[in-house]
């Protein structure tokens, strides 16, 4: 396991509870980084992915916590 993957998952054991922008901003890199680095993890069983509906995220928002 990579260093960014020890600190995203680190911040979530703290936190409980991270969406991609938090993870972004605390490794200090942009949101896509952030984001395919935890779909990485997601890969590999690590994390799980909870996707809530949002009007403030066109998309929606991508919240993250530990299998």
């Amino acid at each position: 396991m990579n260093s960014h993957s020890r600190k995203i998952i680190g911040l979530i054991r703290k936190e409980r509870i991270v969406t991609s922008y938090e993870v972004a901003g605390f490794l200090g890199v942009s949101w896509n980084t952030a984001d395919s680095w935890l779909k990485e993890l997601l890969i590999e069983g690590k994390v799980e992915r909870v996707k809530k509906k949002s009007s403030a995220y066109k998309g929606g928002l991508n919240l993250w916590l530990l299998k």
